[in-house]
């Protein structure tokens, strides 16, 4: 069977990579997300297995010593991280599969699967991602203040991607119809169809 794409997107907190990707999933519906583990408490409303897998940073730790964890990163006090199971499950099942993870952690899989797709999803500037961490009204000057220092150093990698996508205000509908448009041209490469000269004569 073949492997189904591994997609991974990436992006300063603030740049509505949820609402993305939801819309993005509302568009392909057979798109799978890998689910992150994380050690942070859940969000009003987030789902345990839908959302992250919460565990502890005992926990947590315990599984980057056993391999079990694909990528991870600490960041804000919290372990995130990827299970490897999670994601060799579904490429493996010839789904495709979408991973929202920070720039390190896409750094780790594009070394681990050349063949994956990364997109840096951004804000339009620094101002506006300032003002949708502020919207929030859920977060501390200091955290706010962190993630922006954050966000200087994850678009230092910018140039390690595959594609910009960005997510201009009130528009997540046309930034969500990007990144198809990205998933439909990466199918149709020839690297990704190598049987398809063989079969064209059968």
């Amino acid at each position: 069977m073949k492997k189904g794409l591994i997609i991974v997107v990436s992006g300063p907190a603030g740049s509505g990579k949820g609402t993305v990707i939801k819309l993005l999933r509302e568009m392909i519906p057979t798109l799978e997300v890998s689910v992150s583990a994380t050690t942070r408490d859940p969000r009003p409303g987030e789902v345990e297995g839908v959302h992250y897998y919460y565990v502890t940073k005992e926990k947590f730790e315990e599984m980057i010593a056993s391999g079990e964890i694909l990528e991870h990163t600490y960041y804000c006090d919290n372990y995130y991280g990827t299970p490897k199971s999670e994601l060799e499950r579904l490429s493996s099942a010839g789904r495709d599969v979408i991973l929202e993870i920070d720039v390190n952690g896409a750094m780790q899989v594009k070394k681990l699967f050349p063949d994956s797709i990364a997109v840096m999803l951004t804000p339009p500037d620094a101002k506006t991602l300032e003002a949708r961490l502020r919207g929030r009204g859920t977060e501390t000057e200091e955290v706010i203040r962190r993630r922006l220092d954050r966000a200087k150093e994850e678009m230092k990698l910018l140039h390690e991607y595959d594609y910009i996508a960005v997510n201009r205000d009130g528009k997540a509908d046309e930034c969500a119809e990007l990144l198809r448009g990205m998933i439909e041209a990466e199918r149709v490469r020839p690297s990704k169809m190598p049987e398809f000269a063989k079969e064209f004569f059968e």
